[in-house]
């Protein structure tokens, strides 16, 4: 077989993000390459020479949505539990999924050929890391090693669905703050650029004194008027920096620290850190994944620069023989009850129970603090509201009063 090339985002031993080319003959070996390179993959993507000599993706992108896997996960796992062969139950969800999901529906078909072949299926879903996330691979393999597939599919379908139950739990608090924003910022809009030039007219006519309030307004109105280009910039010019300074991992780290410090929503942003963590260490040692290989996982699928790093500490304690807790403990972003537990749980064997129990606390503290979020937002952005077009009537009218008393 032709060697094809494959753009690659990874990992190195530092924990710092590189990005390169590496020739293989399929993404599996691509995969194998760059791990025996000490590389941990976090983006694979196939490169296709065309006629003229420029590189470019391939028309179909081989992916799916948090939600599109869990359901197939749901659907694979009743299906093997059923008795239905591996290969017709893929081939199954894969002309369903078609429909859907047309590079979905592709990679399964393309997974299903591998494992036809003679390619065991976590060796097969390893081309395809924007459908099967690392997580997902490694508990396929202790599945297949175990003979407890079925098993494991539904742990994953748990997982899966767990972990999107509670991102839309959070996108659902935050609806409607970004809602009442987005009207507060129009109204302000509209308000600045078609209703106060009308008075400005009026007030210049007249030579009347104007308060600071109003001078304030007025300068505000015609700044938008006339320089809008330049709010549209920065906005432009603010959001291509921070994807840039994004793509540099101490500038990460630090929004991360930000964040998790925050007053209101830090404890939120750290109860839901701690709830993915433990959920997902708990599932991968559930299913017979090592504690060293899971710990890895775990810092690469947290989302959080300063629990990643955390946690890859606590690996390099424990592959030189301390507890899992010897660096917890001096973390600050765990607290001290979840650090206790993990102590319990290792020491009396039943280390993943208790990360489940953990789990399932911080998901009833998430709900706690988003219900409470949400009462407290609702009166913040409505008094938000009420300020900004209270304090542009106040600086439209009371010069007309001023003004209205002098004629009197």
């Amino acid at each position: 077989m032709a060697k094809q090339k494959f753009a690659y985002i990874a990992r190195d031993s530092a924990g710092k993000d590189v990005k390169g080319q590496v020739e293989a003959e399929n993404e599996a070996e691509a995969n194998n390459k760059l791990k025996a390179q000490n590389l941990i993959v976090t983006g694979l993507k196939r490169l296709d020479i065309k006629p003229g000599g420029f590189l470019s993706l391939g028309a179909v992108a081989r992916k799916a949505t948090v939600g599109e896997l869990a359901l197939f996960t749901r659907q694979m796992a009743t299906m093997i539990g059923a008795g239905i062969p591996l290969l017709e139950a893929f081939e199954i969800l894969s002309e369903q999924t078609m429909d859907t999901n047309k590079g979905f529906g592709l990679g399964l078909q393309e997974c299903a050929d591998m494992v036809r072949g003679g390619t065991e299926l976590s060796e097969a879903m390893t081309r395809f890391p924007r459908i099967f996330p690392d997580i997902y691979i490694n508990m396929i393999k202790a599945g297949e090693a175990s003979g407890q597939l079925d098993i494991i599919l539904d742990r994953l379908a748990d997982f899966l669905e767990a972990n999107e139950s509670l991102k839309r739990e959070i996108k659902s608090a935050m609806t409607y703050p970004v809602i009442s924003l987005v009207l507060v910022l129009g109204i302000t809009a509209y308000l600045l650029v078609f209703v106060v030039p009308k008075f400005e007219s009026m007030f210049k006519s007249l030579n009347a004194k104007l308060p600071g309030v109003t001078v304030f307004v007025l300068d505000c109105s015609y700044f938008l008027q006339n320089q809008w280009w330049v709010v549209i910039g920065l906005g432009i010019a603010g959001y291509i920096g921070y994807k840039l300074a994004m793509t540099n991992r101490d500038f990460r780290r630090m929004k991360d620290t930000v964040m998790l410090k925050a007053p209101v929503f830090g404890p939120l942003g750290q109860k839901v850190a701690i709830s993915r963590f433990a959920r997902t260490l708990s599932t991968l040692l559930a299913s017979g994944v090592p504690l060293l290989a899971a710990l890895e996982i775990v810092a690469s699928t947290a989302g959080n620069a300063v629990l990643e790093d955390t946690l890859l500490e606590t690996r390099d304690t424990v592959k030189r023989g301390e507890s899992i807790t010897a660096h917890l403990q001096k973390a600050w972003v765990f607290p001290p009850m979840v650090v206790r537990m993990i102590g319990i749980g290792e020491k009396s064997g039943a280390l993943e129970q208790l990360l489940s129990k953990i789990s399932d606390f911080y998901d009833e503290q998430i709900h706690a603090t988003v219900k409470a979020l949400t009462s407290l937002i609702e009166p913040i952005m409505l008094g938000v509201m009420g300020g900004i077009v209270g304090t542009i009537v106040v600086a439209i009218f009371y010069p007309i009063l001023e003004l209205q008393k002098t004629l009197s």
